[in-house]
């Protein structure tokens, strides 16, 4: 019943020890076993709010289908960001045997896991340690700004570029995806005509893009640093009398469900959340995982939004 190989037991009689079993739908007491191996094949996912944030949900598919996959259950908590209900989560989980953790965040981060999990196997998802010592699963949001800029450019666009979307230097995604427009531009010797700072949400995107419409500053083409700022900035051009892509051209990052909805479709580079959530799984019950941020690369799903420019006028 073990799956043993080396004991003395003929052929004829396993199979009829294993057809009775099927007959009387027995099953192994796994609590009984995990007494004698230590292992309870259970993996702990604490978050602070992926679980409830739909966006998301294709990162806990992913965890959860490849540990299935490996004939493991996930456990999913979620704090909230409240480092009192993150500690009693994982306290509730050691006490269960859980036989490692993935600790992951809803946007990308530096991470201070609870010391509780010192000396547990760990894997830090979307977030990584200051040390780097902990091995972590990142999106590629540098390459993602690449790819980003690649597109306008392929697309024959070299001035009147502009970048929508609050960048400061704390938050991870901005200045990842941003550093990797800059890069793929100096390059080529373009710049970014000017960023249109306003939180990453269709409102104030809405009001910032159509106020910079409304200043008779050139654009060909906006970077929008995430769907919903794209969204923001579509009804912005709409309202200004501008059409997506004849007049100016749109490209965005996450990859949502948003920018299939808009029309015309959204060009996004997309967060791969099933990948980040299957290579975390991997990593945590790998014999020996590297020490290392994991970075798995972020798709571009080229759609209608992006166009040839307009020539300028004579």
């Amino acid at each position: 019943m073990a799956g043993r190989t080396d004991m003395r037991i003929s052929a004829e009689a396993e199979h009829r020890v294993l057809h009775a079993a099927r007959e009387l739908n027995y099953r192994p007491n796994l609590m009984a076993r995990s007494l004698r191996t230590k292992l309870t094949r259970t993996i702990g996912l604490v978050s602070d709010t992926i679980a409830t944030e739909a966006f998301a949900g294709e990162l806990i598919r992913g965890s959860l289908s490849t540990a299935l996959a490996h004939q493991h259950l996930l456990f999913i908590g979620e704090t909230g960001g409240d480092d009192t209900v993150e500690m009693q989560l994982v306290q509730d989980m050691l006490d269960r045997g859980v036989d490692g953790f993935i600790f992951a965040s809803m946007c990308t981060r530096p991470a201070r896991p609870p010391a509780s999990l010192r000396g547990h196997r760990l894997v830090l998802l979307n977030c990584l340690a200051d040390d780097h010592r902990i091995p972590a699963v990142l999106p590629d949001e540098r390459d993602a700004g690449r790819i980003a800029a690649r597109t306008l450019l392929e697309a024959g666009h070299r001035d009147g570029i502009v970048m929508v979307g609050e960048t400061p230097a704390e938050v991870y995604a901005a200045r990842e995806r941003r550093a990797g427009v800059e890069e793929v531009f100096a390059a080529e010797g373009v710049t970014l005509s000017g960023t249109v700072e306003c939180p990453w949400w269709p409102e104030p995107a809405y009001q910032a893009v159509y106020d910079f419409f409304a200043s008779g500053k050139r654009v060909t083409a906006l970077i929008c640093l995430n769907d919903r700022v794209a969204f923001g900035a579509y009804q912005a051009a709409d309202r200004a009398g501008l059409a997506v892509p004849d007049d100016v051209s749109v490209v965005s990052f996450d990859g949502s469900h948003l920018a299939s909805w808009l029309r015309p479709q959204l060009t996004s580079v997309a967060i791969p959340h099933f990948e980040l959530g299957r290579l975390a799984v991997e990593l945590l019950l790998a014999e020996a995982a590297a020490h290392e941020v994991h970075r798995v690369a972020m798709p571009l799903h080229g759609r209608a939004s992006v166009g040839v420019p307009r020539p300028r006028p004579a």
